[in-house]
C-alpha cells in the first residue's frame, strides 16, 4: 500500500482522480473496456467531482459497480447511496452500465438475498480494474464493520452496522437521529474488494486520523477492516494533512 499525503482535501480529490483516470485510460487502450467500483460518503465528494471532470475517458466502455447500500432505504431518501451516485456520478458521465445496490431487495421486492445474488453473479463475470473506496471512522471498508469477515468469497453480503458506523452517518448529516440510521446494509465483501486490480482509497478529514493510523501502522486485523489494504500490491491511500496527522512516519 502506497501512502500519498496531499496538501489539502481538494488536492487529495484531484490527485486520486487523476491516478484513477490514468489507469482507466490505459486499461481501455489495452482491453477495450474497463470496470470500476465507486464508493460514497462525504469523503468521496472531491474525488468524484474531479473524476467526472477528467478528460479523455471513454465512459461508454466502462461498467460501474456500487459498493454498498442501506437496507430498506428508498432511492429518494437523502441518505440513499443510490441517489448519491446517480446525482454525483452516473448522471455526470455517459457510462455504459452502472449496477446499483438496491437496499429494498431485488427490483424493490424486499428480497434482499436475491439482490445480493444478482449483484454477485454480475461482478464475478466482470473483473474490477479500479476500485474507488474510502475508510470509516471505525476502520471499516465498505460497510464491513469490525470484526469484518475476511474469509467469505461471497461478493455481496448482508451486514449489521455497528454503533460507531451509525454515529458516523449521523454526524455527517445524512440522518436526523441515530434511531433513523438503518441497522443493516448490503455491502461488497472484503475479499471482493481486494480482487480489484487497483484500489484508490481517498480519506480526508481529522475525524479519520485515528482510523488512518490504525490502518497504516497497526497490524492487519479484522478489528480494523481496512488494514487489509496493507496486503494489496496496487493500493494507494490518499490523505490530507488532518487525516495524516497521527501518523508517525509521514515521509
Amino acid at each position: 500500500m502506497k501512502i500519498i499525503i496531499c496538501s489539502s482535501k481538494e488536492e487529495l480529490g484531484r490527485q486520486s482522480a487523476e491516478e484513477g483516470a490514468t489507469i482507466l485510460r490505459q486499461v481501455l487502450a489495452e482491453q477495450g473496456q474497463a470496470s470500476i467500483i465507486v464508493a460514497t460518503g462525504a469523503s468521496q465528494f472531491d474525488t468524484l467531482a474531479a473524476l467526472v471532470a477528467q478528460p479523455d475517458i471513454d465512459w461508454t466502455r466502462v461498467t460501474g459497480f456500487h459498493l454498498d447500500e442501506y437496507l430498506g432505504l428508498p432511492m429518494t431518501h437523502p441518505a440513499s447511496f443510490r441517489g448519491y451516485l446517480k446525482e454525483r456520478f452516473v448522471d455526470q458521465v455517459p457510462i455504459k452500465d452502472f449496477h446499483y445496490v438496491n437496499g429494498e431487495g431485488l427490483d424493490g421486492s424486499g428480497d434482499v438475498p436475491a439482490e445480493c445474488e444478482r449483484l454477485s453473479k454480475l461482478i464475478r463475470a466482470q473483473p474490477i480494474d479500479v476500485a474507488f473506496v474510502g475508510i470509516g471512522e471505525n476502520g471499516h471498508l465498505a460497510f464491513n464493520d469490525p470484526p469484518a469477515d475476511f474469509e467469505t468469497e461471497e461478493p455481496y453480503l448482508i451486514v449489521e452496522l455497528d454503533e460507531d458506523c451509525r454515529r458516523q452517518q449521523l454526524g455527517e448529516g445524512w440522518f436526523d437521529s441515530l434511531d433513523a440510521v438503518p441497522r443493516e446494509a448490503i455491502s461488497m465483501s472484503i475479499r471482493q474488494i481486494m480482487k480489484s486490480r487497483h484500489i484508490i482509497c481517498s480519506v480526508p478529514d481529522e475525524r479519520k486520523a485515528q482510523a488512518v493510523r490504525d490502518v497504516v501502522e497497526g497490524p492487519v486485523t479484522n478489528q480494523v477492516p481496512a488494514s487489509i489494504l496493507q496486503e494489496h500490491s496496487n493500493a494507494r491511500l490518499y490523505l490530507d494533512p488532518p487525516s495524516a496527522s497521527l501518523l508517525e512516519n509521514r515521509s
